[in-house]
């Protein structure tokens, strides 16, 4: 039996991948902020995040599956910041960049040069002179030390 603030983890544990993945594709598919390879490298930990904070609700030790949730989160987290210092040009990051080809039943060769090309080292969008690789860095590091903080309370 879960105590009441490792209920609280657990829910931060799906909702926080959920929902920064649900922004991700929201920029992706309604305002064209396609990903580079980096915003890529940032999102499988929470495709990874969300499955074990599923595997919490079904199987034992609970606790352990939600940590490690909240350790896919941190990992995101922690990407983020590498991508917002490549972005910033406090480091050198990846020299390749990504492009959004999918050739679907066309001409792939046509697929390939019309579609956008992205750099990981410029912003794509920003707000408070904040990228989202720096949102990510701020929400998954702050929500993964909060999942470990109520996971640490002692129970009543």
């Amino acid at each position: 039996m879960l105590s009441p603030s490792d209920r609280l983890a657990q829910r931060l544990a799906f909702g926080i991948p959920l929902l920064l993945l649900g922004g991700a594709y929201l920029g992706q598919y309604g305002f064209g902020l396609y990903p580079c390879e980096m915003c890529w490298w940032q999102r499988w930990p929470h495709f990874a995040a969300f499955a074990l904070a599923a595997l919490s609700l079904f199987l034992p030790y609970k606790r352990v599956w939600i940590a490690l949730a909240a350790g896919g989160i941190l990992t995101s987290g922690l990407i983020g910041a590498y991508h917002a210092g490549v972005e910033y040009d406090w480091w050198e990051g990846l020299t390749a960049c990504s492009n959004t080809a999918a050739a679907r039943g066309g001409n792939a060769m046509e697929a390939i040069l019309n579609a956008p090309l992205v750099r990981c080292d410029e912003v794509q969008w920003s707000l408070l002179g904040i990228s989202l690789a720096g949102y990510n860095f701020l929400i998954s590091t702050a929500s993964a030390i909060a999942i470990f903080a109520l996971l640490g309370r002692k129970s009543a």
